[in-house]
C-alpha cells in the first residue's frame, strides 16, 4: 500500500498530510452548493456560474508559477501560512456576502493567495525520495478522497439542515485550523537560500527551458487536458444533478444528492491511493501507469455522457476519480524529474497554473454547452479524456529523467 512511504520518512510527511486534509475537507464542503447557493441565493445564469468558477482559476493561472517559485526560493511554510490566511478571508468572505461581486471578489483573492496544494506538494517531494515520489504524491490524492467522502456530503447536509451559508463558516474553520497547525507544528523542508532552494546562482525555469523540454510540455499538456475534463465536470455537475439526475426531487434535496455522488469520487481516490496506486506503479511503471490511468477516466466520462440514472453516473464518475488518480501522481512526479531539484516548487506551480487554465476555459465553456443540452457538457469531455492518450504515449516515447537532489 502506498502508506509504506510513512515508513521511510519523519513526521513532516505525516503533518502535511493532515493539513492538506483539513484544508481539502473545508474546500470539499462548499464544492456541491456553491453553484445552488450562487443560483438560489443571488439568481445567478449557469452561464454567469461557470464564470465565477472560472474565475477562481484564472487568479490561480497567474499566480500558481510565483507561489511555487516563491516557495523555491523563501520556504515552503511561510508561502504556506500566506496562501492559507488568503482562504480563510475567502471562505468567510462566501458566507457572510449580500451581493454577487462579493461571491468573485472572494474566489479571484482565494485564487491568488491559493498556492496550499501547490506548496504542500513540493513540501511532499522535499522530504520523499525520487523513486518514491509518485507514491508520495499519491498520499495527497488519498487526503483529497478521505476529504471528498466526508465534505461534499456534509456539506449538502449542513446546507440542507441549517441554511445555505453555514458550509462556508465551517470551510473558514476548518482553513484556521490548518493554519494554525502549520504556524505551530510544521517544519520547513528547505533552507531558504541554499542551492536547494534556488539561489540566484541556480537554473532559471525560463520559457526557452520549459518549451524546449519535450518531457515538460508533454506533461503540461496532460495537466492542460485532464483540468480541461475535470473541469467540465466541476462547472455543470451540481446543474446537471438538478436538472437531469434528481429532476423530480426536491429542490432542497438536490445539493445533497450531488454531495453524496462526489463523494464516490473521494472514496474511489481513497481505494485508488491505497489499494491500487503502488502496486499498478509496479506493474507498469510511471509512464505506462499514466496511458492507463487516461483510458479508465475517458471511460468514466463517456458513461457519465449517456445516462439520466444516478447510479450509472455513480459509477461513471467512480471510474473517472480512479483513472485521475492513477495518472496524476505520476504526471507530476514524472514532471518534478524532468527538471533540476531546486525548481521543483516551481514546475509544480507551472503545472498547476497550465491546470488552472485548462479549468478556466473549461468552466467558462461549460455553461455555454450546459445551456444548449445538459449532456453536451460531458460528450466534450469524454472526446477531451480521449485525445490525452495521445501525449501519454509520446511521453512514454520521449522521457528522459534528470538527476536529482532528493
Amino acid at each position: 500500500m502506498a502508506i509504506g512511504v510513512f515508513r521511510d520518512r519523519d513526521k513532516r510527511l505525516t503533518t502535511i498530510l493532515l493539513i492538506v486534509f483539513v484544508q481539502m475537507v473545508g474546500a470539499a464542503l462548499i464544492l456541491p452548493i456553491l453553484p445552488l447557493y450562487a443560483q438560489g441565493e443571488f439568481g445567478l445564469s449557469p452561464q454567469a456560474i461557470t464564470l465565477l468558477a472560472a474565475s477562481f482559476f484564472a487568479a490561480q493561472f497567474i499566480a500558481g508559477p510565483y507561489l511555487g517559485r516563491l516557495s523555491d526560493r523563501l520556504g515552503r511554510v511561510p508561502v504556506l501560512i500566506v496562501s492559507q490566511i488568503g482562504t480563510v478571508i475567502a471562505f468567510v468572505a462566501l458566507g457572510t456576502a449580500q451581493t454577487a461581486w462579493v461571491l468573485y471578489a472572494a474566489r479571484i483573492f482565494d485564487g491568488i493567495t491559493g498556492g496550499n496544494i501547490i506548496v504542500a506538494q513540493a513540501y511532499v517531494t522535499d522530504v520523499t525520495p525520487a523513486e518514491k515520489r509518485s507514491e508520495a504524491l499519491g498520499l495527497i490524492f488519498a487526503v483529497f478522497g478521505v476529504s471528498f467522502f466526508i465534505g461534499p456530503a456534509l456539506g449538502g447536509l449542513a446546507a440542507q439542515t441549517f441554511g445555505p451559508r453555514i458550509p462556508y463558516i465551517l470551510a473558514a474553520t476548518a482553513a484556521l485550523a490548518t493554519l494554525l497547525i502549520t504556524w505551530r507544528v510544521l517544519d520547513e523542508s528547505i533552507e531558504p537560500g541554499s542551492a536547494e532552494a534556488g539561489d540566484a546562482v541556480g537554473p532559471k525555469l525560463t520559457p526557452r527551458l520549459v518549451l524546449s523540454s519535450s518531457p515538460i510540455m508533454l506533461t503540461l499538456s496532460l495537466g492542460f487536458i485532464g483540468q480541461c475534463v475535470l473541469g467540465l465536470l466541476i462547472a455543470t455537475y451540481a446543474l446537471f444533478g438538478e436538472a437531469v439526475l434528481f429532476s423530480t426531487w426536491e429542490a432542497e434535496s438536490v445539493g445533497f444528492g450531488v454531495g453524496l455522488i462526489l463523494a464516490v469520487v473521494g472514496l474511489s481516490q481513497i481505494l485508488t491511493q491505497g489499494l491500487l496506486l503502488r502496486p499498478a506503479l509496479h506493474r507498469f511503471g510511471e509512464l505506462r501507469l499514466i496511458g492507463v490511468g487516461a483510458m479508465l477516466r475517458a471511460a468514466g466520462m463517456g458513461l457519465i455522457a449517456i445516462t439520466s440514472s444516478p447510479w450509472i453516473s455513480t459509477a461513471g464518475i467512480a471510474m473517472f476519480a480512479v483513472g485521475g488518480g492513477l495518472t496524476v501522481p505520476p504526471t507530476q512526479s514524472t514532471a518534478t524529474k524532468a527538471v533540476p531539484g531546486s525548481l521543483r516548487g516551481g514546475i509544480l506551480g507551472l503545472y498547476q497554473s497550465v491546470a488552472s487554465l485548462g479549468t478556466i476555459i473549461a468552466t467558462a465553456l461549460g455553461g455555454v454547452l450546459f445551456a444548449f443540452d445538459p449532456f453536451l457538457p460531458f460528450r466534450v469531455a469524454a472526446l477531451l479524456a480521449i485525445g490525452a492518450l495521445a501525449p501519454a504515449v509520446a511521453l512514454r516515447r520521449s522521457y528522459k529523467p534528470l538527476p536529482q537532489d532528493a
